[in-house]
């Protein structure tokens, strides 16, 4: 069963001053965050357990360097799968923002996260702007993209809804706005709601990491 779609619509376009605010916030929010679980505490998820779930088992698409990019180059990490795009003014920018603290909550454990952002504005988000969007964030950030029937033939595997929508000369997107966290074998096991926080995120990662290989 698909978790309850989340919509969010993006009406502005985010200013670099805007960006550096955001930032600025992800390293107070550090600052305060719990160090998180220590060993031999018990661990529950805090979002969605959507383990053996029949969609979300792939996908294939084009990262900002031109790389072809498929679920398996990522074995042994906790991928975090985000659909979104680069012109939202609030909802991406946030869920990147927390996605950077989330990397920097887990320490030592952060290089075995990977950030995945799939562009549902394919049309737009050309790879130059994909590249500097995500060094905004974090460098080991991957945007994915693709054509626009690629990005609907993977938006379609996660249920994922989005649509533009028209702002006088131009457009918005509304989308879905949950966070996937896919296991270090590869399986789909949770999702995250967008206004958890990245503590809660955190938490979920390091579960992931502690469980015994399959």
């Amino acid at each position: 069963m698909a978790p309850t779609q989340m919509l969010m619509p993006c009406l502005r376009l985010p200013s670099r001053r805007h960006m550096l605010a955001w930032l600025a916030a992800g390293s107070t929010l550090l600052q305060a965050c719990d160090p998180g679980t220590g060993p031999g505490m018990s661990v529950g998820f805090k979002g969605l357990d959507i383990t053996g779930a029949k969609y979300g088992r792939g996908f294939s698409l084009t990262d900002q360097t031109g790389r072809v990019r498929t679920l398996a180059d990522f074995r042994g990490q906790v991928v975090m799968l985000y659909f979104g795009f680069v012109q939202c003014p609030d909802v991406c920018p946030t869920a990147l923002m927390r996605a950077a603290t989330v990397k920097q909550l887990l320490g030592d454990q952060g290089n075995r996260l990977q950030v995945l952002f799939v562009t549902v504005d394919p049309e737009r988000d050309t790879p130059e702007m994909l590249r500097e969007y995500m060094a905004a964030f974090d460098a080991s950030f991957l945007a994915l993209t693709g054509s626009l029937a690629e990005i609907k033939t993977v938006a379609d595997e996660f249920k994922v809804f989005y649509k533009k929508v028209p702002t006088g000369s131009s457009y918005t997107m509304d989308h879905t706005a949950l966070s996937y966290l896919f296991d270090p074998d590869g399986r789909l096991r949770l999702a995250l709601r967008h206004e958890q926080t990245a503590q809660d995120y955190a938490a979920d990662v390091r579960a992931l990491l502690s469980e015994p290989a399959a």
